[in-house]
């Protein structure tokens, strides 16, 4: 199914400032919210679309990557260059982006969501970053890379909790289980209620009785993870591809951050990367241009064979098609263009000055085109073509 323009989910305009956005996505989640669309898939599927253009959007980062990859840029979640809304719970969303709201969290502006808006703290993990080194051909096919990763992850003997028997907890006494605290102040213009994270058990709404003596109760330990990562053909330098979920586990059962991969090209030793196209130098010999010759030229995977015609010009392009890499969104393959430059030796012996002197006097050598002369730029463009 094609997805629709993350603009177009938030009615925006490509030059629409941070604020914009966050206004723009504030007004789609009222419109759309669970509590306020009880039962309702339609609105619950339009609610996560509108989470997903905001986490794009709202980073600087992620959004210059979509202007300039569209959707192939950003991936569907679990392998692709970004996290994905449809990918996140509902408890994920409220979580990541309830701040917008205010500190009741998503619910309590407007009369409806009173259960969410006291809902308690669920910690999410860090995101993780790697670099990956590629080969011209790795990027040509595509590969799969298995990473070592370290990182933090659930530990085994509490399953995460951090509890010592994993469920021995007790309900925080400050806010008595809701996550938040609020407090009345009196001003000149009467009573003013402000709700903010419990102080005393950080939002979580309990408190560990006996702490995991494996994690000291944070529910995660730091171990060494190899994960799997499919990397698609035609990507590039500084390409960034998101595993969701792969980053470091959250703390107390928390959401696990994700795993950024970022694309590094190695160094080609006869082709150069121009976008989807290939360039290849070939320099031949001042009798190899003028008689003509065939050349074998390196592609990506193989050697080909090339006619130099006679009498080709130095700097002319030879282009073959789709012999380049792959472009990433899929729309085609680039092609290998092969640049033909003479190689001049920097010494001559006496036989072969004599040779090339009476070569410059033959009519062919002293007919070459001339500053001023009236058909200059005729017969340059006809050389060159």
């Amino acid at each position: 199914m094609t997805k629709r323009d993350f603009y177009e989910i938030l009615e925006v305009s490509k030059t629409a400032t941070a604020e914009e956005i966050k206004k723009a996505y504030r007004k789609k989640a009222l419109q759309y919210h669970p509590d306020k669309n009880p039962n309702n898939k339609e609105a619950e599927e339009k609610f996560k679309e509108a989470a997903e253009a905001y986490e794009i959007l709202s980073s600087p980062e992620k959004r210059k990557r979509y202007d300039q990859f569209g959707h192939a840029g950003m991936g569907n979640g679990s392998n692709g260059f970004s996290g994905s809304g449809h990918d996140m719970s509902m408890d994920d969303i409220f979580s990541m982006f309830g701040d917008i709201f205010g500190g009741g969290g998503f619910g309590g502006f407007s009369g409806f969501g009173s259960s969410r808006s006291r809902g308690r703290r669920v910690h999410r993990g860090s995101d993780l970053r790697v670099k990956v080194t590629l080969s011209l051909k790795e990027i040509a096919e595509g590969v799969e890379k298995k990473l070592k990763v370290k990182k933090y992850v659930a530990c085994d003997h509490c399953n995460g909790t951090g509890a010592q028997n994993g469920s021995d907890y007790e309900t925080c006494s400050t806010c008595r289980g809701s996550g938040h605290v609020t407090r009345v102040t009196q001003t000149l213009l009467g009573q003013m209620q402000q709700t903010t994270v419990c102080p005393t058990c950080n939002g979580e709404g309990q408190m560990i009785r006996n702490k995991c003596v494996h994690c000291q109760g944070e529910g995660v330990v730091r171990e060494e993870e190899v994960i799997s990562v499919r990397i698609p053909a035609g990507v590039g330098e500084g390409m960034q591809l998101n595993v969701s979920g792969k980053g470091n586990a959250g703390r107390h059962s928390g959401v696990n951050g994700d795993l950024l991969v970022v694309i590094e090209e190695e160094e080609h030793m006869e082709l150069v990367r121009d976008g989807n196209n290939l360039i290849y130098n070939l320099f031949l010999t001042f009798p190899e241009i003028v008689l003509g010759t065939t050349s074998e030229i390196q592609t990506i995977d193989s050697k080909v064979k090339v006619k130099i015609e006679p009498g080709t010009q130095p700097e002319k392009v030879l282009r073959l098609r789709g012999k380049g890499l792959p472009d990433v969104n899929g729309y085609g393959r680039g092609d290998l263009l092969v640049r033909v430059h003479i190689w001049i030796p920097k010494k001559l012996n006496s036989e072969e000055k004599r040779l090339l002197e009476k070569l410059q006097l033959s009519e062919n050598f002293m007919d070459a085109p001339k500053p001023g002369e009236k058909n200059f730029f005729e017969r340059m463009k006809d050389m060159f073509d």
